[in-house]
């Protein structure tokens, strides 16, 4: 068997590894989902209650998720988990930019209520910028000039011409 050959069988197996766990995904959703259904409040003329139907749907899903589960496991060999963990780590490095904004996006909506709409946005856009341009002196200036539009200029824009009010902030 070629190189070739071996990197398209992994390829296949690490698919179905996804597969599989977005199997398992789906299922502990619906099964969160039909529990959640069942606090639906009913009213006096439903016999089966509000959350009924709801409840037959995801119960559904988790029954298809649980036949889909026990007919998958049998064609992924063993060695495949272990491939899947390392191809996790190489997308990881390769896809490092993508946790970077995640982590920027979780920060600024933290930081928001404390800082402030235009302050929080400030710090996150020219932030961001920063960790995705190439860093010159004429990029920086680039980058804070957006930074303070985007930030100061559609705050006034919201409160001055929609009279809506972004949060102020304590600072």
């Amino acid at each position: 068997m070629s190189q070739s050959d071996l990197d398209e069988e992994l390829s296949l197996e690490v698919g179905e590894i996804a597969r599989l766990l977005s199997y398992i995904l789906f299922l502990l959703v619906s099964a969160g989902m039909f529990f959640a259904a069942g606090d639906i409040p009913t009213s006096r003329f439903e016999k089966l209650g509000a959350g009924a139907f709801p409840q037959f749907v995801f119960a559904g899903i988790f029954l298809i998720c649980a036949i889909a589960i026990v007919l998958t496991v049998p064609k992924i060999p063993a060695r495949a988990y272990g491939q899947l963990f390392n191809q996790a780590i190489l997308w990881a490095r390769k896809c490092y930019l993508v946790f970077v904004c995640l982590a920027a996006l979780g920060v600024y909506l933290v930081a928001m209520p404390w800082l402030g709409f235009s302050l929080a946005s400030l710090i996150f856009l020219f932030g961001l910028q920063m960790a995705l341009l190439p860093r010159s002196l004429n990029t920086i200036f680039i980058a804070a000039i957006v930074a303070v539009v985007f930030s100061y200029g559609l705050n006034m824009l919201f409160a001055d011409i929609f009279t809506v009010f972004l949060p102020k902030g304590v600072f």
